[in-house]
């Protein structure tokens, strides 16, 4: 029968998707572009990220610039990007003795977009991350392992503010 043909149906969801004209779009493709025209890759980079307080504030802070400049020189900013992180140790597989055999780092970061020509904030979110990570009897490999979740933690936190300012700006500006 004609409607048990892989083939067939594939050729008929590319023709439906293909004709129909369903608008999508990649969010990172080479060539994405915002609602007035612009390369979104450019309004990334054009988003000054302000310093954020500790370890792995610099660590969300470093991936974010990283990610929307490519390490390149950045442009003139036209949006400030504020963020507060909130960390939280959970204990895990906690023993009889009370020692825990694990940890989990829960970040929460809050983020607020603000376009620098009038002051005003445009666009506000969350982001989340939880990292596990082991106890050790060694200190030096708490120590590492520790790091590890928070180098962890802040790259999922960057990529999740990334992801929901480049979705704003790609439909806003």
């Amino acid at each position: 029968m004609w409607w048990r043909s892989p083939a067939l149906a594939v050729a008929l969801v590319a023709a439906a998707v293909g004709g129909a004209g369903c608008g999508f779009q990649p969010l990172y493709g080479k060539n994405t572009t915002t609602a007035s025209g612009a390369r979104l890759s450019e309004v990334m980079a054009a988003v000054a990220v302000k310093p954020i307080p500790g370890r792995i504030g610099q660590q969300v802070r470093n991936n974010l610039i990283f990610s929307d400049t490519g390490g390149g020189q950045a442009p003139e900013p036209k949006y400030r990007l504020q963020i507060v992180l909130r960390e939280n140790l959970i204990n895990q597989l906690v023993q009889i003795s009370g020692d825990a055999r694990g940890q989990v780092l829960e970040l929460n970061g809050s983020f607020t977009l603000i376009n620098i020509a009038n002051g005003q904030p445009v666009f506000a979110g969350s982001a989340f991350s939880r990292a596990p990570f082991n106890r050790y009897q060694e200190i030096f490999a708490n120590v590492r392992a520790k790091y590890n979740a928070e180098d962890r933690a802040a790259g999922d936190i960057a990529k999740s503010i990334q992801t929901q300012i480049a979705a704003f700006l790609a439909k806003s500006t």
